[in-house]
């Protein structure tokens, strides 16, 4: 459940904790935490030894005794003393003890759409743990609106597409509040499996690590368009025998490959659309779409999108900093919220 604005007014810090990275905002500052949700552990002494980018880059390097972890998954937190943990090295001494002088320290946290009473409690406990005496929870939905611009308060239709890792999340939002959403089990990493998949099968190759972005490899100029280059030269290791070979792929090869997965993101928007009111649905025929989310960068989603639906496609100019921006928002009190006092008999 949303917060309302005046509480989160209160607040004195925000966290949003995706699946791939950790974003943090605090009042009066603006964001000072924008790292990878990841950390990693010595499992001989339970030491936590790095966090952030630096133990993304230990991903797949480390001996048996160091293990990397995620400890958010889909936007839920699924390890809660691992994620305080992280948060705390994250923030570090200096922000700590700015926000332990707070008397009675609030947060904000942000959740995905429709999470279930124990992610949201997860989430609260996490804040909990860092010291906060209250936290409010925010849709990532409506946070993301808020950052990106759009008019959410007014009486018109908005429609937003947070493109995540683990998940995306499809809504039409109107005075404020949500009409209608979906949320679908599929994001960012599942379009990286379905190319990791490809190379494998078709072509016996194996990518070094998960923490290297195929897409980026596979996909360059105009990506996901036929417009983009025929093929591209990637590097990896072959399954048979274990040494580096490089290998030509067909990028029309590989458009098909995640064609799967974006399938379903597509089945998802025509769902919010269905279960839309007609008369907000001929406002998104001139608004469009707005693509927000770390994944919302994927070369030529926009186009094909576009191509889908009929409709215009517009991705924020900081899609992967859209939520935690506006949670910044709520909490230093820029956004004015409309009133809707009842009419006098």
């Amino acid at each position: 459940m949303t917060a309302s604005l005046e509480q989160l007014r209160r607040c004195h810090f925000a966290v949003d904790l995706g699946a791939a990275r950790t974003r943090v905002y605090v009042k009066g500052t603006g964001l000072v935490v924008d790292q990878p949700s990841v950390a990693a552990v010595n499992t001989r002494t339970g030491a936590l030894i790095a966090v952030g980018e630096f133990a993304e880059k230990m991903k797949g390097r480390t001996p048996d005794y160091i293990r990397v972890v995620r400890p958010v998954s889909g936007g839920t937190v699924v390890d809660i003393e691992m994620a305080q943990r992280m948060l705390r090295q994250l923030l570090g001494d200096r922000i700590r003890r700015t926000l332990r002088r707070k008397p009675r320290l609030r947060a904000a946290a942000c959740t995905p759409h429709d999470a279930d009473p124990l992610a949201q409690r997860a989430a609260i406990e996490t804040l909990v743990g860092l010291g906060a005496r209250r936290v409010e929870l925010v849709d990532t939905l409506i946070a993301a609106a808020v950052g990106c611009g759009l008019p959410v308060e007014r009486p018109e239709a908005t429609m937003i597409m947070v493109c995540g890792a683990a998940a995306t999340q499809v809504a039409v939002l109107s005075l404020g509040s949500i009409v209608t959403a979906e949320r679908i089990p599929v994001g960012g990493e599942a379009v990286d499996n379905a190319i990791v998949q490809h190379l494998r099968h078709q072509h016996e190759l194996m990518l070094p690590s998960q923490s290297v972005r195929p897409l980026q490899l596979a996909l360059h100029g105009n990506g996901l368009t036929p417009q983009g280059p025929e093929s591209t030269e990637i590097h990896g290791r072959d399954v048979a025998t274990g040494l580096a070979r490089s290998v030509t792929v067909d990028t029309a090869a590989v458009r098909r490959a995640i064609q799967t997965p974006l399938t379903a993101v597509l089945d998802g928007i025509g769902t919010v659309l269905r279960e839309c009111p007609p008369d907000l649905v001929a406002d998104l025929a001139d608004r469009g779409i707005m693509m927000v989310g770390g994944s919302a960068l994927l070369p030529g989603l926009d186009q094909m999108l576009r191509q889908a639906t009929g409709m215009p496609v517009h991705i924020a100019e900081r899609p992967d900093v859209c939520a935690v921006q506006g949670l910044g928002e709520m909490l230093e009190g820029r956004i004015a919220p409309m009133v809707l006092d009842p009419l006098g008999a």
